[in-house]
This record gives structure tokens, C-alpha cells and sequence, in this order.
């Protein structure tokens, strides 16, 4: 996530300099990350998009309900949407996400079961000044002072929060998890000052930076991986998908995540195994789920054809997500390659953006070796603008055909897989 007005750039003289006639958008662009809500103006220009769809993330108090009211008006239903060209109707593209973000889970107090009694804050106590000091002093580096901490929010119960998320869930099949995370860079923003605060722009949604200057304080690590991994928990229990923020913590957020799925590692089959069992091994296991039940069989006695089942399993819920994307991945190839590791039980993804992958030179250089190390069907692509229309839409096309370059694809070839490595984020595989 970039906050607004921070470092996305704004270069509208570039969409003159390219031709959209050779890009076929017919076949379906997803971008897998962005945040529109954070310009709610911006929302209106969705319906003329060349994008299908935008995964529409929610990171703090003020767009949570956002999300969920554009989703309502603009949310697709199923993954047709993915494949079809809108009809005559009014264009749904929205797929939502709800998360807390790492830049303000100093704004959560852990009062889960899991944290074993040891919370920042009491809201029973008679004194409640005293407990958020108490609070903010804990979770924040630095030691803030009691102007910075007049400044903040009442921490919220993160029992509450996540009980809020599970019904938003619930009331939107497709919704994932997100944006939610880890990042040891950020520093939280300056109070706001009182004529700066009169001359704020009205058309953001509140609670980001908005251009403020930013304090020496940090979140500590361990309470931001305490709100991630409660979030993460909720995603595996429901079968949701992920969208996971991680900026210079790399190693700590594999750790956290890691630790998710203990026990549920996947068996590795040495290849000596592997010939072993190609050679004369024959496969006469059957499930229940293979076999045909009493029903059935009466019917087809009685000449009658079976019932028709749903082909699809049922969900076995899970500490951990079934599917995570790891969203304008930033780490070494050698991280990524942790997260492909054979034994690893959840299916990883990592998307790309011109904002954030290529916005420095460090990044621009290390993009390519990412991509390439990248498996083809795990790869996606993302424009994390925080205002949808014309500018989502060009940075979208803009991935699109860096990535299309390294991997050698076709436009055709790649607009096509990056679709259907979205469907399968979203939906698990067909």
C-alpha cells in the first residue's frame, strides 16, 4: 500500500504517449491489489475501466464500510465475470477485501484468548487516559510523548474487529483478507496541526497520511505480527484468501507465516521415491468422496439416473490461508524461493507494480530476476493506486507488459495467464 499523495506518481501526459489498439483488455485484466475507496470521488469512473476486475483493499476503521458499500454496488458474483465481457448491464468489477494494515495496528489492542491475558489495555478501568498511554507506549517505539498520544484513536478490541470482519466475510463469498502485513519502515505521521488540518483534501478518505510529516515512531514487530496472524487465522478457519503487505521484514514475515503452518507442511517425495513408485506401484486407495453413496446406487437399481453432484470438496479449515499473495513483492528471489518450497501447504502468489517494484532504481534492477524466478502460474499483477479510472488502467497495462517482456509471453498469452492465476487466487483452482 501506498498512502495518498505519497510516492504513486501522477504523469498524466503518458497516456497520449501510447497506443491501446495492440493491448487486448477483451481478454481480461485483474488487478489484484489496489484501494479506490481512498478516493471515494474516484469510484464513479470505475464502470468505463478497461480493467475486469479490482480487488479492493480496506486497511483501517474509516474504509472498512467503504469497501463493503462498494462491493455491494459494483461486486461480482462468481468467477464468470472473470471470463465474460461485461454485458449490457452496468459493469460489477469490484472484488473486496477487508484487513487491518500493519501502518495502523497500533490502533488494535490484542484481547484474544490467544494472547494469554497480557493486553495493553483495560477498557474496564477507570481511568482509560491512562490505559491508552499505557497502551501506546507498549506497541509504539520510542517512548511517544503525551501530545502524540492525545493525538491517536482509543485503541479498538481486536476481538471486536475481527468479529466484524468475519460478517463482512460472510456477507461477501469472494472477499479475502486484506490488506494485512508487516513493515519495519514505517513511521507513523505527525499529529495533524490545526491549520493543517482545515486545509486537508475533503475528497480522501480519512485516517492515511495525506502528505503529513512523519514522527520517529514505529510499530513494534511483535505486536504488528500479533494482528497479522489473528487475521491470517480468520482467513484459513473460512478458506479466504490473503493479500500480505511485507516491506524490509521479510525474514520475520516468513516466520510468522511459517509458524502458521506448522505440522501442515506438504510430504516431500524424494525423487528415488518418485522412480520408485512410477516403477510397479498401483494405486487401489478410494475415498468416500469417489465412491458412489446408497442413494445413488438404489436409483440406478430402480432405473433411475443419480442425483447430481457438486464435484467440489469441502473445506477443511486451517490456521493458515489456503492462498496468499504476497502483494508488490519486494523481497530477494531467495525469499521467494522459501515460499515455493515443495513441503510449503498454502498456494503462494506474488503480484507486481510499476509504483511500487519500479519506482526505484534498486527495485527496477532486481525486478527482473523476480519475475523470472517467479512460477508462470503464480504470478499476478496489481496497480495499488489509491483512485481508480484511467490512471489504474494504465499502470496495470504498464506491468502487464513489462512482465509479458522478461517472460517472453505474447500479450495475448500473458493477459490470459495472469487471468486465470487471478481466478485461481480468488476462487482456488476450478
Amino acid at each position: 500500500m501506498c498512502g495518498p499523495s505519497e510516492s504513486q506518481p501522477h504523469n498524466h501526459e503518458r497516456r497520449s504517449e501510447t497506443d491501446d489498439s495492440d493491448f487486448p483488455w477483451d481478454l481480461g485484466i485483474c488487478d489484484a491489489h489496489c484501494h479506490p475507496t481512498d478516493t471515494m470521488a474516484s469510484i464513479a469512473s470505475i464502470n468505463s475501466m478497461r480493467a475486469r476486475v479490482l480487488t479492493a483493499m480496506s486497511t483501517r476503521s474509516q474504509d472498512q464500510d467503504l469497501v463493503a458499500s462498494v462491493a455491494a454496488e459494483h461486486g461480482i458474483r462468481d468467477r464468470s465475470a472473470l471470463a465474460v465481457s461485461d454485458s449490457g448491464e452496468a459493469p460489477r468489477k469490484i472484488v473486496p477485501a477487508f484487513g487491518w494494515h500493519p501502518w495502523f495496528s497500533h490502533q488494535l489492542f490484542d484481547d484474544t484468548a490467544g494472547n494469554g491475558g497480557n493486553s495493553t489495555y483495560d477498557p474496564s478501568s477507570s481511568s482509560l487516559a491512562e490505559q491508552k498511554a499505557k497502551h501506546y507506549e507498549a506497541v509504539l517505539s520510542s517512548s511517544p510523548d503525551a501530545e502524540f498520544i492525545a493525538s491517536l484513536p482509543d485503541p479498538k478490541p481486536l476481538s471486536s474487529f475481527l468479529a466484524e470482519t468475519r460478517q463482512r466475510l460472510e456477507e461477501h463469498p469472494l472477499a479475502l483478507i486484506g490488506e494485512v502485513g508487516l513493515d519495519k519502515a514505517f513511521r507513523l505521521p505527525s499529529a495533524w496541526k490545526g491549520d493543517e488540518q482545515h486545509e486537508r483534501d475533503e475528497g480522501l478518505t480519512p485516517g492515511g497520511r495525506e502528505g503529513r510529516l512523519l514522527s520517529p515512531y514505529h510499530v513494534k514487530m511483535p505486536h504488528q505480527t500479533q494482528i497479522l496472524t489473528a487475521q491470517l487465522r480468520l482467513a484459513g478457519e473460512l478458506g479466504r484468501a490473503a493479500s500480505v503487505h511485507g516491506v524490509q521484514a521479510h525474514g520475520v514475515l516468513f516466520d510468522a507465516i511459517s509458524a502458521l503452518w506448522k505440522g501442515h507442511e506438504k510430504e516431500v517425495v524424494s525423487r528415488r521415491k518418485q522412480k520408485m513408485v512410477a516403477r510397479g506401484a498401483e494405486d487401489f486407495s478410494s475415498s468416500s468422496e469417489e465412491e458412489e453413496d446408497e442413494d445413488d446406487i438404489w436409483a440406478e437399481i430402480n432405473g433411475q439416473a443419480p442425483a447430481a453432484k457438486p464435484k467440489q470438496k469441502k473445506y477443511k479449515p486451517k490456521p493458515f490461508p489456503p492462498r496468499i499473495c504476497l502483494h508488490s513483492f519486494s523481497g530477494s528471489a531467495q525469499v521467494m524461493k522459501q515460499y515455493l518450497h515443495p513441503a510449503v501447504p498454502a498456494t503462494m502468489y506474488f503480484s507486481f507494480s510499476t509504483v511500487i517494484n519500479l519506482a526505484t532504481p534498486g527495485g527496477e534492477n532486481k525486478f527482473p530476476e523476480l519475475v523470472k524466478t517467479c512460477p508462470d502460474d503464480r504470478i499476478l499483477i496489481e496497480s495499488d493506486l489509491h483512485t481508480a479510472g484511467e490512471d489504474m488502467d494504465y499502470y496495470l497495462k504498464d506491468i502487464c507488459k513489462k512482465i509479458c517482456e522478461i517472460k517472453k509471453w505474447s500479450l495475448s498469452e500473458g493477459v490470459e495467464r495472469l487471468r486465470k492465476n487471478y481466478e485461481e487466487f480468488i476462487f482456488g483452482p476450478a
